[in-house]
């Protein structure tokens, strides 16, 4: 069974840095990412529909620059999970946004970067305003994900992280991590 692939591979006006698809998302975090219509799935929606499923597998056929966003995205959220994992106590709902929100923030490789883990599938920035602009708006959408991550491990109100979601912690899309 192949991987489940990006939707939006096949954006005609998505802006590439590199080769990866620069794509809008529904968001009120600031920087520097399009708007997308409200209405319309994003490639956040898309990453955590996507990712359950895409984490099983080992291999992932790269078919276009979204993948390579969602590639990216696929990680972070593996990290994300590792990081609520690996707190002493079971996080409430609050103590997991913090946790996240600081987590996606934080300096982290971009393609180029001699320690990313996935060089050989990404071809870097072309100049160091393109780099610059990659790293904000990667840092918008690692924001904007992590905040609905949350809203998903805690959707059912009983205050703990679902253990559905928290199965997949320990899982590595690709046998990889961002190594945040």
């Amino acid at each position: 069974m192949p991987a489940y692939h990006s939707s939006f591979n096949e954006e005609p006006d998505a802006r590439q840095v590199g080769n990866l698809s620069i794509l809008p998302i529904k968001t009120r975090i600031r920087g520097p990412a399009p708007q997308a219509d409200p209405s319309q799935p994003d490639i956040i929606d898309e990453t955590l529909d996507l990712f359950r499923a895409n984490s099983l597998f080992r291999n992932f056929e790269i078919k276009g620059p979204a993948d390579r966003t969602l590639i990216v995205l696929i990680l972070f959220v593996s990290d994300c999970l590792a990081k609520l994992g690996t707190a002493r106590t079971v996080p409430t709902q609050l103590e997991a946004s913090k946790l996240l929100n600081t987590l996606s923030v934080e300096s982290f490789p971009i393609p180029g970067d001699a320690n990313f883990a996935l060089n050989a599938h990404y071809a870097p920035p072309a100049s160091r305003s393109d780099g610059d602009y990659l790293r904000q708006y990667l840092t918008q959408v690692r924001q904007e994900l992590a905040a609905r991550l949350v809203e998903r491990l805690y959707a059912d109100g009983t205050g703990k992280p679902s253990k559905w979601w928290m199965s997949f912690q320990k899982r590595r899309f690709m046998n990889r991590s961002l190594g945040n």
